[in-house]
């Protein structure tokens, strides 16, 4: 299986608004796949269709070989034991220490021993460079350490599949530093299928494989980093390269200023 994920030909409307018109893309396995693009392009409404939380008007969904939005609700949770998701926020337990956040999913997913589980959760707190704070709370840590706890509690199952939803935001320059070589060392290491949320493109293109940016509904460019800093493409040049001016205009449009002021 060459591709851990596909989207083919996929169109999705939420509220009456169309959030993807007719969309195909494909996640490479042990590849490290970004999805680009401005805020409100439905980045992360992609992970929703990728984990079956939504579904599709038409169009294909399939997940390792499985057409996602056609599955039973058991056979749908049993896929999702395969996945695994850092949300934007950590979305760590507040009244659970660091240790016990990380053992969560074990507890409820696993029938392991606690010796075992033990050791799983110290293995997974040292992989990301705190074993040292098991037992602080997540009151007690910083932005870049609670993320780093959340990323985690995200691989302790050993996932096939992990998707990180905007993991950047809020982190200083070190923690992102951080976060980049996690991201890829834990890539490369455990054999994972990454997919990259974000519009932090810096960070973003220096640890992916391949790109895909949305915009209007469309996929507006695919390719390797290299590739899409080397073309020529005015709106994707604007979006790579934080410019002012360009396709992508300020204003959301409106009448002309004069005649609603002076009406």
């Amino acid at each position: 299986m060459a591709n851990y994920v596909e989207l083919k030909n996929v169109t999705f409307r939420r509220d009456g608004r169309l959030i993807f018109d007719d969309i195909s893309l494909q996640i490479a396995k042990g590849k490290i796949t970004s999805i680009l693009g401005p805020s409100g392009t439905g980045k992360t409404t992609l992970l929703g269709l990728i984990t079956g939380q939504l579904s599709p008007q038409s169009g294909e969904v399939l997940v390792a070989g499985l057409s996602v939005p056609d599955l039973p609700r058991p056979a749908l949770f049993e896929l999702r034991k395969k996945l695994s998701l850092l949300f934007q926020s950590g979305a760590l337990f507040t009244d659970l220490s660091v240790f016990e956040n990380v053992a969560f999913a074990l507890r409820e997913h696993t029938r392991l021993p606690e010796h075992m589980i033990r050791d799983l959760v110290l293995l997974r707190l040292e992989n990301v460079g705190l074993r040292g704070a098991g037992q602080l709370m997540p009151s007690q840590l910083s932005g870049g350490m609670a993320r780093r706890v959340a990323l985690a509690r995200s691989i302790v199952l050993d996932p096939e599949l992990i998707m990180y939803d905007e993991p950047f935001t809020g982190q200083d320059p070190v923690s992102k530093g951080v976060l980049v070589k996690l991201i890829q060392s834990l890539n490369s290491e455990s054999a994972l299928t990454s997919i990259l949320v974000s519009h932090d493109v810096d960070e973003a293109l220096s640890i992916s494989d391949y790109v895909y940016v949305l915009s209007h509904g469309q996929v507006i460019a695919a390719g390797t980093p290299q590739q899409l800093r080397q073309s020529d493409d005015q709106e994707l040049k604007q979006f790579l390269f934080g410019l002012p001016d360009g396709p992508v205009s300020f204003h959301f449009p409106a009448k002309p200023l004069a005649e609603e002021v002076l009406a």
